[in-house]
């Protein structure tokens, strides 16, 4: 069985090469935010107003800032922190997301129905602008930015699991499972979540670069991490100001850096789907 799903993810790769480049971008972002504070070649949070403001060179890769520092020691150690708060806030909302959205599907009913128009009025605010409301309500500290994320996320694992598990609710294997004595909870967690998991893993994917980028607007706005923390929405702020002077290279690579994960993880995603997709082991 695992020699067939390779030989289907390998010839999905061969269809679709993107899918391939897009996952070498996710492994090199992580490989550079756990060993990035080790690699970077100055100290991403030293100021030297000597060096102030210089454009890239062969001292400076990606030039110098406002306070002398180094733009690609800052740039490589900030992906440590977004990709951290990325990978929380996803995880979290999957996790509560697949579980509440499982059992609302499988009973049905005034609880399904309830926490469907819950889900619902979350979905019908901004999300942007109810993460901006819950952090400034609880503070610009990480793990709030990790919550109001999370939160934000939550509706569409939620209403995903609850459609999928509603289909699946009264087929067979289902009905087989309920028939042996295995109890609703049980069903749920052993059978129904399982069999999910592996479509609510493309929704992950994708929702992995939108957080990302949920996480540097809130920075930019000021409502994110704070200064002189190292992070790609905050570096962008910064720049903002210098774009009309030259300084082009305060602002283009964070912004780079910002398209290049989300690219990568929307394109895994797309790939994920592919090899996913039962319709395609044709």
């Amino acid at each position: 069985m695992t020699s067939t799903a390779l030989r289907h993810s390998i010839w999905i790769l061969r269809g679709n090469p993107l899918t391939g480049v897009a996952a070498a971008g996710v492994l090199s972002l992580i490989f550079i935010a756990i060993f990035g504070p080790w690699i970077v070649p100055y100290d991403p949070i030293a100021s030297n107003v000597s060096q102030a403001l210089l454009p890239p060179s062969a001292e400076h890769l990606a030039g110098t800032d406002q306070l002398g520092r180094d733009v690609f020691s800052r740039l490589i150690v900030a992906a440590r922190l977004d990709l951290a708060i990325a990978v929380s806030a996803v995880s979290l909302s999957f996790v509560l997301g697949a579980v509440v959205g499982s059992f609302c599907g499988y009973a049905a009913g005034r609880l399904d129905r309830t926490v469907g128009r819950f889900v619902d009025v979350m979905m019908a605010f901004p999300l942007f602008v109810l993460a901006m409301a819950m952090v400034a309500a609880l503070g610009n500290r990480v793990e709030n930015i990790i919550i109001a994320t999370a939160v934000i996320n939550l509706p569409f694992y939620i209403r995903f699991a609850r459609a999928e598990v509603n289909v699946r609710r009264n087929l067979g294997w289902v009905e087989a499972a309920r028939s042996s004595g295995e109890s609703h909870i049980s069903v749920v967690l052993r059978f129904l979540l399982p069999n999910i998991l592996p479509a609510m893993a493309v929704q992950m994917s994708l929702n992995l670069g939108w957080a990302i980028l949920n996480a540097a607007g809130l920075s930019f706005i000021g409502l994110g991490v704070k200064p002189p923390t190292p992070e790609w929405g905050i570096m962008v702020a910064e720049g903002a100001r210098f774009i009309s002077t030259g300084r082009w290279w305060l602002v283009a690579f964070p912004g780079l850096a910002l398209m290049l994960a989300v690219l990568c993880f929307n394109l895994l995603g797309d790939g994920m789907r592919d090899i996913l997709d039962p319709r395609m082991r044709t």
